[in-house]
């Protein structure tokens, strides 16, 4: 197996041919100017990672990989042009530098791309990587329901939370590395496996993104610190503080989170000094952690050898401490 910066080149390498010199160049070059801003590229390397874990060559994975990366970038478009995001990975969001329009045509013209990167496979695996991919990609669409959902309701719970974000996010980990799996053209069981292994890993993963929303540093995190707060998002911080909190806070909060004040900065240092004083941010760091110890307790039944169960705990462990 390689390391993860060689897998990360790898599909840089890719990116930037992928849509070059196409015409119309309004609808292509939003496409490149997205794959261009790169980020960890988490979901294509697990997805190489998880077709060398069972012992085939990662350049079979490479046409997979940029489906699940293609689709990732996709959805990202319309979720900034959803929530009129001005950031994303520390650049301006393609409808920001283009105009909406050219978002929406763009993203679903990255949609169809996605799908014809399975074409580079024989029959049978084509029609494993479409199912799959089909039915995660519809499950990331509830997943963004859900989210739009929760924002206008008071009584979200923590569970419909968990499920929010495990269709938003977790399924299309999990995915990125049965792709791999699947490719490789090992058992269905450890397919299933590294699924349950990328599930859990992606519901750390999102309550990371979570945390560090709230709480990470602006110059490395790529996107606005407080986004969430600013939006009114119900994450699992402010589900925690309405449960821990007391009921003279949890009313300030419920204030704070049903308003649009014109100082967001004073919203946003209130709201994270709740999260403190509460136990939330606590308590979603634990979570954190709890997701990815399932994680690894999956690898402990996969058959696969000891060495890529290291490699694959070690690259879980990354992903935990990381602060962008």
């Amino acid at each position: 197996m390689h390391s993860v910066s060689y897998y990360q080149e790898k599909v840089s390498h890719h990116f930037s041919q992928i849509v070059a010199h196409k015409e119309p160049k309004n609808l292509y070059e939003p496409i490149q100017y997205i794959l261009s801003l790169g980020g960890k590229r988490m979901r294509p390397v697990l997805t190489l990672m998880a077709t060398e874990v069972f012992n085939v060559a990662c350049e079979k994975a490479i046409p997979a990989a940029t489906a699940i990366e293609v689709f990732h970038n996709f959805s990202l478009i319309h979720d900034d042009i959803m929530d009129d995001a001005p950031l994303r990975r520390g650049h301006q969001t393609v409808h920001e530098k283009w105009d909406l329009n050219t978002g929406i045509l763009s993203g679903d013209a990255m949609l169809i791309l996605a799908y014809q990167f399975f074409e580079n496979y024989k029959p049978e695996t084509f029609q494993k990587l479409a199912k799959l991919f089909s039915k995660t990609a519809l499950e990331v669409c509830e997943g963004q329901q859900y989210d739009v959902d929760f924002e206008l309701r008071n009584d979200v719970t923590i569970p419909e939370y968990l499920k929010m974000i495990e269709y938003k996010t977790a399924v299309l980990v999990g995915a990125a590395m049965k792709m791999g799996a699947i490719v490789a053209e090992t058992s269905d069981e450890n397919a299933n496996l590294i699924y349950d292994f990328g599930l859990n890993l992606g519901l750390a993963f999102q309550l990371q993104d979570d945390y560090l929303d709230a709480f990470g540093n602006p110059e490395t995190f790529g996107k606005q610190v407080g986004g969430d707060i600013i939006e009114n998002k119900k994450t699992y911080l402010y589900l925690k503080a309405m449960q821990f909190a007391d009921g003279e806070t949890q009313q300030l909060l419920a204030h704070l989170f049903a308003s649009q004040p014109t100082d967001s900065q004073e919203k946003i240092a209130t709201v994270t000094g709740i999260f403190n004083a509460s136990g939330a941010s606590e308590a979603t760091q634990k979570a954190i952690q709890e997701y990815t110890f399932k994680a690894f307790e999956t690898l402990e039944k996969m058959d696969i050898s000891p060495d890529k169960k290291v490699i694959l705990k070690a690259f879980g462990e990354s992903l935990m401490g990381r602060n962008v």
